[in-house]
C-alpha cells in the first residue's frame, strides 16, 4: 500500500520555521503544535539556513483563457452547431439513395378506379 504523504506551501513552511526559530520555542514543541515530524521542520530550518529557498514543487500550470477567448470559443462552436444542424435537416430530407424523398400519397389522394384509356 502506498503512502501519502502530506504536503505543505511555502507560506505554512516558512511560518514553521519563524516559529521554530524563536528562542524560546522548541522545535518539537512546534512540530508537535503543527502536526509534522520534527526532523521534517529540523530539514526546512536548514534548508532555509543554506540558503536554500523553501519552494514548492514546479506543478503543471494550465493556462487560464481570458473570458474573451471563452466568448469567442463559445460563438465558434454555435456557429459550427447551427451548420452541422443545418447539414443535418438537408440530409433528413434526402433519401438513402441521395435523391429527395418523395411523399408518399395518401389513399384519398390515389384515384379510385379505372383510369382512362
Amino acid at each position: 500500500m502506498k503512502k501519502h504523504y502530506q504536503r505543505h506551501d511555502v507560506q505554512f513552511k516558512r511560518q514553521a520555521v519563524k516559529l521554530a526559530n524563536h528562542p524560546e520555542i522548541r522545535t518539537q514543541d512546534v512540530a508537535a503544535a503543527l502536526g509534522i515530524h520534527p526532523f521534517m521542520l529540523s530539514r526546512w530550518k536548514k534548508e532555509l539556513r543554506d540558503g536554500k529557498v523553501l519552494v514548492d514543487k514546479p506543478r503543471k500550470q494550465l493556462r487560464a483563457a481570458t473570458v474573451e477567448e471563452a466568448d469567442e470559443r463559445i460563438r465558434e462552436l454555435e456557429r459550427e452547431l447551427a451548420q452541422l444542424r443545418e447539414e443535418n435537416d438537408l440530409l433528413k430530407k434526402l433519401g438513402p439513395s441521395g435523391s429527395p424523398r418523395r411523399r408518399k400519397s395518401s389513399p384519398s389522394s390515389r384515384s379510385t378506379g379505372g383510369g382512362s384509356k
